[in-house]
């Protein structure tokens, strides 16, 4: 059974077949987004929380296995399926030892391919937790989902950035107390730094403030950083 509210990203140089697929998956009750290469696919996962790459091997310049490595190495990277014309097993081997979940040599049947998705999108399921500090979160018309990453209002899902689900996730630990920038940075890894927290806050007002100058959920404490304004769901 298809996963719902799931954003799927395939990259793949071939446009019919990237046209194929997003296709079938949006019939199948996916979020689809495509890219032609890797350069194209960076550019998604800026703006999109992806849950899972369907991700071409056989890529001019940086090729499926080259990313997936790559990938490997950010933190809270999706999964990744890979997609090729090789079906050697040392070929199977190196695809699973890039960081790649599954391997399906092309030419496939969509169905197995949804099948396939499923089964890693199960096995990446966020665990229910029963803490507190996991349970949803309600401000104004909006619910946010710290095991899931979810941010949903009335008219639908917002989708996130990978920064700016984890900046959400640290304020709503400590919802109502203000959380320093440094703290902020620190959390969420390496590559961020203080501005970067300062420009993942922005956006993230602008899309769920009714007026982003004038912040009620996410406000700036002088000299003491972010903080949340929200409830935990009961």
């Amino acid at each position: 059974m298809t996963i719902p509210d799931k954003h799927i990203l395939v990259v793949d140089d071939d446009d019919r077949l990237r046209a194929l697929l997003k296709q079938y998956l949006s019939e199948h009750g996916y979020f689809v987004s495509t890219a032609a290469n890797t350069a194209q696919a960076d550019e998604v996962l800026q703006h999109f929380a992806i849950d899972m790459l369907v991700l071409d091997v056989m890529m001019p310049k940086e090729t499926g296995m080259q990313y997936a490595v790559r990938l490997k190495q950010l933190p809270s990277a999706p999964p990744v399926l890979l997609l090729t014309a090789r079906s050697e097993q040392e070929d199977r081997i190196a695809g699973l030892e890039s960081g790649a979940q599954d391997y399906l040599a092309k030419p496939f049947a969509p169905r197995e391919l949804v099948l396939r998705m499923e089964n890693i999108l199960q096995r990446n399921k966020a665990p229910a937790m029963a803490t507190t500090d996991n349970h949803a979160l309600l401000f104004g018309d909006y619910r946010f989902d710290p095991a899931s990453g979810r941010l949903s209002s009335p008219q639908g899902p917002l989708y996130l950035t990978t920064s700016e689900i984890e900046c959400l996730r640290i304020l709503g630990r400590q919802a109502g107390v203000p959380v320093s920038r440094e703290d902020i940075a620190r959390l969420t890894g390496d590559v961020y730094n203080e501005r970067s927290v300062d420009v993942q806050i922005n956006r993230l007002r602008k899309k769920i403030e009714p007026q982003p100058g004038k912040p009620i959920y996410i406000q700036t404490v002088r000299h003491a950083g972010y903080v949340l304004h929200a409830q935990s769901e009961v």
